[in-house]
């Protein structure tokens, strides 16, 4: 059983090198790049006709989500972005695109065939305001509380570890940030063997949570006003989704004044992403050294 999710993981890294490599070799042809095969459940149709004819054909021709995040995720100038699997680029670049030349929006992803699809893409774009980064999202490379919004299109239900996703999203969202993905959702009668029957877990469907667990994965991570709104069928008694949720303002930041008689060991917003010193010409650190405070991390 230990090896199943390495397996699988190795299974969905060799399917989506290979379509990244597809739309690469399309990009020679004399008729420009090659739509990968998806069917109309998936894929750049989901996008406005302005919003594809605005990316490089590259980035549309390798679109195999099941949604528009950047559509339902209500991006603001100024705002940092993290797409979750973010393949030839196309929904960071649309991010990009939104939040500005102050924000920034950052893209994930851990095949490498995919980073350099998504890195010639946003040079033809001429996007300055991303960063594209190589791991798995279930150990997401940036510090705590730096991002504003995360995106993902249908690439969460492709990780074997969908706990540690929501936590590693839930730790990198700064208080009050929120999520905007489009994910393939199955219906709470569905057994994970029904899943299964309906689809294979690199096409999005074998490993699908049902509304109920993707619910409750997201709350017990410490997201609030949780929705999951179905979009359109993608199987029978599988949708695809749009899926919302907030990182919630902690309780220490809410009741607790900078430097209140209530600050534990001298610290604000104690461990938490958000913690300072309550005497700013002292760290963190030597605060909590300093009033011999039990809670060191």
């Amino acid at each position: 059983m230990s090896e199943q999710p390495t397996e699988l993981r190795e299974t969905v890294r060799r399917r989506y090198a290979a379509a990244a490599v597809k739309v690469i070799e399309g990009g020679t042809a004399c008729c420009g790049p090659q739509p990968v095969e998806v069917d109309e459940n998936f894929g750049s149709t989901l996008y406005a006709a302005a919003e594809r004819d605005a990316l490089p054909a590259e980035a549309v021709a390798a679109s195999l989500g099941c949604g528009n995040p950047t559509a339902v995720a209500d991006l603001h100038e100024g705002e940092r972005v993290l797409d979750l699997g973010s393949g030839g680029g196309i929904d960071v670049l649309l991010s990009a695109r939104r939040v500005g030349p102050t924000g920034k929006a950052y893209g994930l992803d851990m095949t490498d065939e995919m980073l350099q699809l998504a890195l010639t893409n946003a040079k033809k774009a001429g996007a300055t305001n991303v960063e594209f980064l190589k791991a798995t999202i279930e150990a997401i490379p940036l510090p705590a509380g730096t991002i504003d919004v995360v995106i993902s299109n249908c690439v969460i239900n492709l990780s074997t570890d969908k706990a540690a996703v929501f936590a590693e999203t839930f730790r990198v969202l700064a208080p009050n940030g929120r999520i905007g993905v489009s994910d393939v959702v199955a219906d709470d009668t569905l057994t994970p063997q029904q899943r299964a029957e309906r689809g294979d877990y690199v096409g999005c469907i074998a490993g699908a949570l049902s509304f109920t667990e993707y619910r409750e994965g997201l709350e017990a991570a410490g997201f609030v006003n949780v929705e999951i709104t179905p979009t359109h069928p993608v199987a029978d008694g599988m949708h695809s989704a749009i899926v919302r949720a907030t990182k919630p303002q902690t309780e220490t930041q809410a009741s607790q004044p900078t430097g209140s008689a209530d600050a534990c060991c001298g610290v604000n917003a104690c461990c938490t992403p958000a913690e300072a010193s309550a005497d700013p010409g002292v760290t963190v650190t030597e605060a909590k050294t300093t009033s011999d405070c039990g809670c060191q991390n």
